[in-house]
């Protein structure tokens, strides 16, 4: 018995094949090879077409069913696709997909990283007012999805006249799995459609920018049949007609379920090009200076409330490759830099680094403040100093967003991240240990295998998230150490912001 997972990003696209009873990822591939192309007709935005997802959702497909025969074949096993029992879906989070009553794209999907929807957002925002945005919506409308939508409305009134439906990017996948529309509760936080305290789309909301509730699509459980694979889908696909979509989530909710971040208090963290620092509280709260985002998590109810507060920094390995192609000797690897900054001693002798160079920083009431160096004596600081320092910048950006979540009510004691980008760091893990307090444990998962397994709660293979991850394959643990140390040099750091 298989359990299938895709996640749908703007890079690529991934499949993985999950065997259910072992919990083991047994196939896995990726498309396309090289990264997804985005297109940038004007300086901000950022489209992609949603029929090259559906393309390389196909390629990964074929992929990883070629995979798995083979290996069947060499073990004297059968397999077939009747073996899969349920699908899931993870996807980028924040796109726009719209389609007419046929089903069809009228346009190319509006994506997470474009902004031209800001003003949009900024102008609901005030009208609205805090005191309703903030309580209700947890969230500042932005540039999310809602936003996206109202500058459809405005910039190309003709195409906004044909909509029937608008959805994201993984509602968008699942329709063509299944041939029939829905999206989840989380799904609308994520565009903020939903209201919390009302339980229900935000009919202000929708009036102010004078959308009707019906261009929603109807919302199913997070974890449950979302409807099944079509005839039309499971030819193309070579899969069976009929298979379950059971589970869909937006990319970082679904890293803290692979990671099995499901309750109050736990933390999962993810650190390649920007940083992520997803936690989860039992109570429907908010940032009152919107410096962090609140969605649904994917196990919240109106009773039992779970909802993912994400912390997002643009500059974070985005700086440590600046630091490598910029100062570091010429050639140098990513582990040897490590090595090098490991000569350096804790703080980096009075040398701090503010990463902010990637654009204007949410956690920073969304000021550009740019990159900057603080502290370098030019007869005692070299390359190690700035190497190191840029590390533990990255590592003191987390922890100052850390202390917005904890204003919250987010107790921090325990952050779970899997064994990539910038986690390789033997620094970057003792300085976030040591300067939060917390305890992190890394993993061998992604976010494919995790919407696999998620599919499995969905379809009650997994009676709950103990059982789905009772093998997830924890690879190290690393236990605070010198926190005075680490406190002292994020004191100084945080002194420069």
């Amino acid at each position: 018995m298989y359990l299938l997972g895709y996640d749908i990003g703007s890079s690529s696209v991934k499949a993985s094949l999950v065997n259910a009873d072992t919990g083991k990822c047994v196939a896995t591939a990726f498309y396309p090879k090289s990264e997804a192309p985005i297109i940038s007709k004007k300086t901000g935005w950022a489209e992609q077409d949603p029929a090259m997802w559906w393309g390389n959702l196909k390629l990964a497909t074929d992929d990883i069913l070629d995979q798995v025969r083979r290996k069947a074949s060499l073990q004297s096993k059968t397999f077939t696709v009747k073996d899969i029992q349920a699908i899931g879906i993870s996807y980028q989070m924040h796109g726009l997909v719209c389609v007419d009553k046929d089903m069809n794209v009228l346009r190319p999907s509006i994506i997470w990283c474009d902004s031209r929807a800001v003003p949009y957002g900024q102008k609901a925002f005030d009208t609205l007012g805090k005191n309703y945005c903030l309580p209700n919506l947890l969230n500042s409308p932005g540039n999310f999805t809602a936003a996206k939508l109202a500058w459809v409305k405005e910039n190309e009134p003709d195409l906004y006249s044909r909509i029937w439906k608008v959805m994201l990017p993984g509602d968008y996948i699942a329709m063509r799995l299944t041939g029939s529309v829905c999206t989840t509760v989380s799904g609308l936080s994520e565009g903020i459609f939903w209201d919390f305290k009302k339980n229900s789309p935000s009919k202000e909301l929708l009036d102010f920018f004078g959308f009707e509730e019906t261009i929603l699509a109807p919302t199913k459980p997070t974890f449950g049949v979302q409807g099944t694979v079509s005839r039309e889908a499971a030819e193309y696909l070579g899969l069976t007609e009929g298979t379950p979509v059971t589970y869909r989530a937006g990319d970082q909710p679904n890293n803290a379920l692979s990671l099995n971040v499901f309750n109050p208090g736990e933390i999962a963290s993810t650190a390649g090009t920007s940083g992520v620092v997803y936690g989860v509280i039992g109570q429907v709260n908010y940032d009152p200076l919107s410096r962090v985002n609140t969605f649904a998590h994917v196990n919240h109810t109106a009773a039992d409330p779970r909802l993912g507060v994400l912390l997002c920094i643009n500059g974070t390995g985005i700086l440590n490759s600046w630091i490598r192609r910029n100062v570091a000797p010429e050639g140098i690897s990513y582990a040897d830099m490590n090595e090098v900054a490991a000569e350096i001693p804790i703080g980096s002798d009075g040398v701090s680094i503010l990463p902010f160079g990637n654009g204007a920083e949410r956690m920073l009431e969304n000021k550009d403040t740019g990159c900057s160096i603080h502290g370098v004596n030019f007869n005692r600081h070299d390359k190690r100093h700035l190497i190191r320092a840029a590390q533990e910048g990255i590592v003191f950006s987390f922890q100052y967003g850390i202390e917005i979540m904890e204003a919250m009510g987010l107790k921090v004691d325990k952050i779970h991240a899997g064994l990539a980008n910038m986690f390789q760091s033997k620094i970057f893990r003792d300085t976030l240990a040591g300067v939060s307090g917390a305890t992190i444990e890394l993993y061998d998962t992604d976010g494919s295998v995790g919407a696999a397994k998620g599919a499995g709660i969905g379809a009650g293979i997994y009676k709950d998230n103990r059982e789905a991850f009772a093998t997830l394959e924890r690879l190290e643990v690393i236990i605070p150490d010198h926190e005075a140390e680490y406190r002292e040099a994020y004191e100084r750091w945080k002194s420069n912001l």
